[in-house]
Order: C-alpha cells, then structure tokens, then sequence
C-alpha cells in the first residue's frame, strides 16, 4: 500500500497528532531546553545528580520513586525527565533540611564487629554461625532502635547505625553489649567491639560516604572485645556525670586522620 494510500485511511487529524509528537520530542530533545532543564536543577536544594543507582538505594519514599523515574528514562536526552527528577530532589533537599535526611547537619555513627566471628564460624558450622548471628542482630538491632538511631546497613557480623547525637549511640552501644552476656550458641559467648563518631557525613541514598564514615570504621577496628572506643572529638557531646573517659590515644591506623585521638568510654560508676 503506498503512501497516499495510508494517508487516505488514516483516522481524521492523526497526521496532525503525529505532527505534534515529533514536533514535542524535539523540543524535549533540543540542547538549549537540556541546558535550562540542567541550570534549574543545579539551582534546587538537594543532590543535582539525584537519579543514579547510587542517591537512589534506599528506602525512603522519594528514594524509591527516583528508582521508578529513572527506569522510565527515554533513550534520548528529555527535558522532561530531567525536570521530573528535579522534582525528586527538591523533596530530598528539603526533607534532609527539614531534618529527616540529615544532610548536612551533625551525625553520630557507631559501627559494631563481632571478634572472632569468622574463625569461629568455621569451625561452628553454618547453622550455629546463622543462629548466633540471628540472636546477636536482634540484640544490637533492638539497641539501636531505642536509642533512636537507623539501621545504615548490616555488615556482616556488624552493623554501621546512625544517631542525632553521641550519648545516644554510646547508650546503645552499651545496651547491644549487655545484652550479648544472654546469648550461647554451642558453648560460644560472642564478644562485639564498638566504634563511635560524630561528623558531617555526605548522604547519598539510604547511605552514609565520606572521610567521617572512613573514620567511624577506623575507631571500630582499633577497639578490643567489648570496648566502647569513641573519637576524641566526639566525646565533647559525652556529660562526664554519665560516662567515664580514658585518656586520649593517638589512634595510628591506614586511612585515619594524623591527627584522630580516641577514647575508651564506660558507663560512670
């Protein structure tokens, strides 16, 4: 069938609703709307590169829908979806300002690491390393949820949380840790070590990136079994009627600050 032809059965007005789409792709696709959708992006609070697998991991609502917006992409460059991402990530910029997201704002870290977990489990088998890693989540999991703090991810044998404040990480660190004196797997009595540490961390997704969570990990794997090790600078938030203080120590460790100093904390007597 040629061309006339098609034309001539063609519904009434359809050349002209396909005129309308080619002409609107264009115009989606032009390079100075791309340029104007991306200034105005680079203008709105939030992360203006929000829409890569990595600022949208979590789970939070507008996380999840930045997941469905950019599995929508079209396989061209479109205006359109760079605005509609846009969109997304004034309601993450302004959540995180609101607090919910944090942001920029001061965050307390603890990471957690069970000591000798792996040796063990090799010799334990897989279903005493399951069942004692089962027990032990819902200890320092429970811990972290009533001391106000989030689960960031689990690590393992270990967990890295997220807290407004100093003393309430220390506070769950300490509960996580009387509450692994219960746990017996096979004559196993796990021992966990903590770290803590407070700083700005930059948030991308359901997760924490930067020099500070590099820290935070740093002070976990310098502390022994059952020791509470807080970085110095952290330790300004701790009221010395609740907790007692060690001396500070240079904490000489790869990928730590020359000058990072911690500090062993316990409960005060």
């Amino acid at each position: 069938m040629g061309a006339e032809a098609e034309k001539a059965i063609a519904p009434p007005g359809e050349e002209r609703r396909k005129g309308i789409r080619a002409a609107a792709v264009r115009a989606d696709s032009h390079p100075a709307a791309l340029r104007a959708a991306r200034w105005i992006r680079s203008r709105l609070p939030g992360d203006d590169r929000f829409g890569d697998p990595l600022s949208t991991a979590g789970h939070a609502p507008v996380e999840v829908l930045g997941r469905e917006v950019s599995a929508l992409e079209p396989p061209r460059p479109s205006a359109a979806h760079e605005l509609g991402l846009g969109a997304l990530q004034m309601w993450q910029g302004l959540s995180e300002a609101s607090g919910r997201g944090r942001g920029v704002e001061q965050v307390t870290l603890l990471f957690t690491d069970l000591v000798g977990f792996s040796s063990w489990a090799l010799k334990a088998g897989d279903a005493d390393a399951i069942e004692l890693l089962r027990a032990v989540g819902a200890v320092s999991e429970s811990a972290v949820a009533r001391g106000g703090g989030t689960i960031v991810k689990r690590l393992g044998d270990g967990v890295m949380a997220a807290f407004v404040d100093t003393e309430a990480a220390v506070d769950a660190a300490f509960e996580a840790r009387r509450g692994l004196d219960g746990i017996e797997v096979s004559g196993h009595r796990p021992r966990m070590r903590f770290g803590v540490h407070s700083g700005r961390p930059r948030r991308l997704g359901g997760d924490y990136f930067g020099v500070d969570v590099n820290v935070a990990a740093r002070v976990m794997e310098a502390a022994g079994p059952g020791q509470v090790l807080v970085s110095e600078s952290a330790c300004q938030d701790l009221a010395r009627t609740r907790f007692s203080l060690s001396r500070a120590k240079r904490l000489k460790a790869s990928g730590a600050p020359a000058d990072l100093h911690v500090v062993s904390v316990e409960p005060a007597v």
